[in-house]
């Protein structure tokens, strides 16, 4: 086969042996240099997988915080049905109506006179439970506030209902017939 450029160089006695092996020495230095010089090689398919775990761990986080989120709302509606079932008040019906808004809407229900007047006295309060309307004790309303305030539909503060005898009208005598 061929000879090398340099071995052809030095058997036409265009080079000599000397500059030869400086050529070479410079090869060497310079390859040496690009070494050293040269960045590690990154391997694609580490960093891939290192992106991917990463996005694993944060799916995984928000994952577990949603479950967690919900474990909590599940035992907030737990703890809210066992309130409004142990203490609902059995409610006789009575022929006098009692209306109220419920979500934009004017729901009446038959109370008696007694049941009526506990509940705007504040002593007593409706709430919104499972398609039906309960009647608790106001006690039990602001445990119930606590955790969910959607429920609670009618809540009447008994400090408002004591400021009605600073009423400057309580002497004016209201017709019989007047239905509120």
């Amino acid at each position: 086969m061929g000879k090398s450029l340099q071995d052809q160089l030095l058997g036409a006695g265009l080079a000599n042996k000397k500059q030869a092996q400086q050529v070479s020495a410079e090869k060497r230095r310079k390859n040496k240099q690009k070494q050293k010089n040269r960045k590690p090689a990154v391997d694609q398919r580490r960093l891939q997988a290192q992106k991917e775990l990463e996005q694993n761990k944060v799916r995984d986080r928000e994952l577990n915080r949603k479950q967690t989120e919900d474990a909590e709302k599940r035992a907030e509606e737990a703890q809210i049905k066992q309130l409004i079932e142990d203490h609902r008040l059995p409610r006789e019906e009575g022929d006098i109506p009692y209306n109220f808004v419920d979500d934009k809407k004017v729901v009446r229900i038959h109370l008696s006179a007694a049941t009526r007047e506990r509940i705007t006295r504040g002593s007593l309060a409706i709430v919104g439970y499972a398609g039906k309307y309960e009647l608790i004790p106001v006690q039990i309303a602001e445990k119930i506030r606590i955790r969910n305030e959607k429920i609670i539909v009618v809540c009447n503060d008994s400090e408002q209902s004591e400021g009605a005898t600073d009423d400057p009208y309580s002497e004016y005598e209201v017709p019989d017939d007047l239905m509120w």
